[in-house]
């Protein structure tokens, strides 16, 4: 019986365009204020209820592994997804790390590089009780790619703004809503069980998903969001965290 809720943190990424601060380290242990990414993301889903994670590796994978064994984290139940082998996308690293979720109730994924707010809890007990099989969290914000929903809030589609590119779930459309990707979601992991792992990302698997399963947005306004994604964002958010952690 399905009991368990996981959280999958995606940590695999190779952090190109953060120039110097990945030349010898992962993304995930980038350090924002003197924590790291990976360690801020684990402390705030723990607070939330969170026991079970699953983290998959790539880049620098050895670094993350020894850092995920200091003893902070002893008390989690944490999963490594090793694709060392061969760096699969947000999309495939999910699909590959299925046999990780095969107790779990729910998985939230969340990308190491994304550090915000929400009661994280509070939405997935609500999902859970729905009868979705994903909910993408969606943020009104500037974003150059959008996610694009119907009157329902089913996605339809994804939209890539400065190139006029559309990818569609079924039939394109006209009358939709526009919403931001907050680099969360949550699914209910039946949703996998006929798919071939293969490289892809995150935004693909949904558009294919949503054909034949209800992948719906769920709007989020938290009181901070950041993407840690490019060099060009680190003093920002480094100035942020050390207003708001200072004692």
């Amino acid at each position: 019986m399905s009991t368990k809720r996981t959280a999958m943190i995606l940590a695999a990424g190779k952090g190109t365009r953060l120039a110097e601060l990945t030349q010898d380290q992962p993304k995930a242990l980038v350090k924002i204020n003197g924590v790291s990414l990976l360690e801020r993301v684990i402390i705030n889903l723990e607070k939330q209820g969170f026991r079970h994670f699953v983290i998959n590796v790539h880049h620098f994978a050895d670094q993350i592994i020894a850092h995920l064994q200091q003893p902070q984290y002893q008390q989690l139940n944490i999963n490594i997804s090793d694709e060392r082998d061969a760096l699969l996308e947000t999309g495939g690293g999910l699909l590959k790390a299925r046999n990780f979720f095969t107790n779990s109730k729910s998985v939230l994924v969340h990308n190491v590089d994304i550090l915000t707010n929400p009661d994280l809890m509070a939405i997935t007990t609500q999902f859970e009780k729905s009868g979705d099989m994903a909910w993408l969290l969606t943020q009104e914000r500037h974003s150059g790619r959008k996610l694009l929903f119907n009157k329902t809030q089913e996605l339809i589609g994804w939209k890539h703004l400065e190139k006029s590119e559309f990818k569609w779930v079924d039939q394109a459309f006209t009358n939709y809503t526009e919403l931001a990707f907050s680099g969360i979601h949550l699914f209910k992991p039946v949703m996998l069980d006929k798919l071939q792992t293969r490289y892809g990302s995150i935004i693909e698997l949904y558009l294919r998903l949503a054909k034949t399963n209800a992948v719906k947005s769920r709007l989020i306004k938290p009181d901070y969001w950041f993407d840690m994604g490019k060099f060009a964002e680190f003093h920002t958010i480094e100035n942020y965290f050390k207003q708001i952690e200072t004692i």
